[in-house]
């Protein structure tokens, strides 16, 4: 005999326990998802269409009106999936079940290793980011904090880029080794782009770049060409290298003698560099790199005396 007080069950399927136990969502009278505007805050609410259209999540999350909103589905990869209005989306089988809602009429400005870019929503996700500026896989994401210690980005976390200070990404080579290329994508394309062979390279704690075969004025020193040896600090492209080596040492043709401030050994990987003691506190964060000390070494051995 049935209880008749007992009250009729509301039969709910949580699509997040569905996605987290691999299994599809089973027929039910309503889904549960979790939806969030550009706060970021999710909350759950229920919709009971397993293939609702955009306006229905909408509706269903309270924004409205919904024309004045943009909807995109969380994927469980991190990767944003927009969806119209008017397009349906099978909530059962697709596997994501968090959704953000957010307003048009605003665009968000960043940098990726110095590189703007704009989005067009206040909530973005690592692997957006990733693919936005084409990280390789060797490398990690991190957001800049200022003052305080990079945070890094996993491809499935969300940033929300309204915030104050959300504004400047960077790239870090998660395992260096002698010879790997640990250097920030802006420099690497900068050496690149110029035609500026190099090879990055490790001694002991300290890393450095080596830009190979650097022309020097003609006529005046003993030889045509040298490499150049810039050891980068703990936190560059932030922090500013401090002077230069070369190799093989150079002498002025003219008097026979090193340059100014040129005449001390510093011993990397090996071999004796020749120190030029050139330093500058001026260093802009985000703006300066490798090609800043490239025209800083070719107007030291311009101007030495």
């Amino acid at each position: 005999m049935t209880d008749k007080t007992t009250p009729p069950t509301h039969d709910v399927d949580d699509l997040s326990a569905a996605v987290g136990g691999g299994h599809h969502a089973h027929p039910t009278q309503a889904y549960r998802i979790e939806v969030a505007d550009e706060t970021l805050q999710f909350r759950p609410v229920e919709i009971s269409d397993p293939v609702p259209l955009g306006r229905q999540f909408l509706e269903a999350a309270g924004a409205r009106p919904v024309e004045e909103f943009s909807l995109v589905a969380l994927m469980p990869n991190g990767d944003f999936e927009d969806l119209r209005l008017d397009e349906t989306f099978d909530i059962r089988g697709c596997g994501a079940e968090r959704f953000i809602f957010f307003r048009t009429d605003r665009s968000f400005k960043f940098t990726i290793d110095g590189h703007q870019m704009e989005w067009g929503k206040a909530p973005i996700s690592g692997a957006v980011l990733r693919r936005l500026a084409n990280i390789q896989p060797s490398y990690a994401l991190y957001l800049e904090v200022r003052g305080g210690q990079d945070r890094e980005i996993s491809p499935t976390d969300i940033i929300d880029l309204s915030k104050p200070g959300i504004e400047r990404f960077i790239t870090v080579l998660e395992q260096t080794t002698e010879g790997a290329d640990g250097l920030p994508i802006r420099d690497r394309e900068y050496l690149e782009t110029h035609g500026i062979p190099y090879q990055f390279a490790v001694d002991g704690q300290t890393s450095g770049v080596v830009l190979n075969g650097m022309e020097l004025p003609a006529g005046k020193y003993n030889h045509e060409k040298a490499d150049v040896l810039i050891i980068l600090p703990g936190g560059y492209p932030d922090a500013c290298p401090d002077m230069f080596f070369l190799h093989p040492w150079i002498q002025l043709r003219e008097s026979g003698r090193y340059p100014t401030a040129a005449d001390v050994a510093h011993t990397f990987n090996g071999h004796q560099w020749q120190r030029w003691s050139r330093h500058s506190s001026d260093w802009r964060p985000g703006v300066d790199g490798l090609h800043t000390m490239v025209a800083r070494f070719r107007r030291a051995v311009e101007t030495a005396r």
